[in-house]
């Protein structure tokens, strides 16, 4: 056996074991899929142990895998460490990011993980809050960048992503054949909500307003209590829920920009940073451009 192991093969093993999934450990480490399945076959030659059982789409810790998780965490801590003796004091501070709170669940964790490894003297504050909340802060320069909606009449920005709003419900519950169809939406001034409603009531389909909720978690509680159907992002819908369409009597609906907007006083090389990263964490799933 070999007496070192390069931090990338670490880095690599630690993220498949966070996500669970060598596909989502693949975007965060910014690799394809082949890569990081060859990534994991050099560590598990070089230990002459296996680290990971792969069941289908699941995959755990061996054993060897779970001593080995331990280590490699140490280890890339120190690594980080030791870069950021060297890091220039400028890249030292707190830096604000708001968010919308769906997008906090689906894509916040690898922009943090990420940046924490690249960034580790950085303190970053979030503030969850709807787009006309965060257009508000960063008017006011009380948040320093923010992921937002496009379609709030202030479109400029950084476009990172482009994607449908899809209907929602629990995939063993038939509450989307109910009459008037029951909503769980969020609450009034989200696009989504208006997007829905107005689709329905072009179709001539009768809805009630079942429950209403400024979070993301709201809503799934109530779908996954087959209560109520919903629309939302497609990158939130997660196992156990199925998308509705036309087949099952729902109208389609648009889709949505997440656009990166930064504020006027935000200038300082740590906002570049933190602006570069959000970017290159957005890069793989879609074009990056600029709005007006």
């Amino acid at each position: 056996m070999q007496t070192t192991i390069e931090p990338d093969l670490l880095r690599t093993f630690v993220a498949i074991a966070d996500t669970g999934s060598f596909t989502d450990a693949a975007k965060r480490v910014h690799r394809t899929q082949s890569a990081v399945s060859m990534q994991i076959k050099r560590l598990e030659e070089l230990l002459e142990r296996q680290v990971f059982v792969r069941e289908g789409r699941t995959v755990t810790l061996t054993p060897d895998g779970e001593i080995l998780l331990g280590h490699a965490r140490r280890i890339l801590k120190a690594h980080q460490e030791a870069l950021a003796a060297f890091v220039q004091s400028e890249l030292q501070g707190t830096v604000s990011l708001g968010t919308v709170d769906e997008y906090a669940v689906a894509f916040l964790p690898a922009i943090l993980a990420r940046f924490a490894e690249t960034h580790p003297l950085v303190h970053m504050e979030v503030v969850c809050d709807t787009t006309t909340g965060l257009l508000g802060c960063l008017a006011e320069n009380t948040i320093d960048l923010a992921l937002v909606t496009h379609g709030h009449g202030d479109d400029r920005g950084i476009v990172l992503l482009r994607e449908p709003i899809v209907w929602v419900a629990l995939a063993t519950h038939c509450v989307h054949l109910e009459d008037p169809v029951p909503l769980a939406l969020f609450q009034p001034g989200c696009i989504f909500r208006q997007w829905a409603v107005d689709a329905l009531a072009k179709q001539g389909r009768a809805y009630r307003f079942a429950y209403s909720s400024v979070s993301l978690s709201g809503i799934e509680a109530a779908l996954r209590a087959g209560l109520a159907v919903s629309a939302m992002p497609r990158s939130n819908v997660t196992e156990g829920l199925r998308i509705l369409d036309q087949h099952d009597g729902f109208p389609p609906l648009p889709s949505y920009q997440i656009a990166l907007r930064r504020s006027e006083e935000a200038r300082s090389p740590i906002h570049d940073r933190l602006e570069q990263h959000i970017i290159e964490n957005f890069r793989p799933r879609a074009s990056i451009t600029a709005a007006a």
